[in-house]
């Protein structure tokens, strides 16, 4: 079983070789950039918070950990996006590409938490990830 390679890094940030394939996971389109300059392979909304839970979340880093348990939430009644994420993590690298400036605490990072230990749990368990 192959360890999956999952990058994060801003939509604004320059492309790099090692990107792979990518993935950007904002509902709404980051502002002032051209579909050429982003250079994205897949804009998956679906695999973006919802905008409630967006809205609620407001980069307040003091629901940082509340916002990580819904987000999950979210990402777990959605096995068909999850899934795309993970069959194009597991044919080469990806890159979760965000907008937020906070370049800590953003649903990227929250769906590379997410994804990363998924992996682990089915790594664990046997299972082709």
């Amino acid at each position: 079983m192959r360890a999956m390679k999952i990058r994060i890094k801003r939509v604004y940030d320059p492309v790099e070789d090692g990107d792979g394939t990518r993935i950007l996971v904002d509902r709404i389109w980051p502002r002032g950039m051209t579909r050429e300059k982003a250079q994205v392979d897949l804009w998956l909304k679906e695999a973006a918070p919802s905008t409630a839970l967006r809205k609620w979340f407001a980069h307040d880093p003091s629901k940082w950990d509340e916002f990580k348990a819904r987000y999950s939430s979210e990402l777990d009644a959605d096995p068909e996006t999850v899934g795309k994420i993970l069959d194009l993590a597991s044919e080469g690298p990806i890159t979760l590409l965000f907008s937020s400036r906070d370049t800590r605490l953003n649903q990227a990072v929250a769906l590379k938490e997410f994804l990363d230990n998924l992996s682990e749990k089915k790594r664990i368990r046997g299972e082709k990830t």
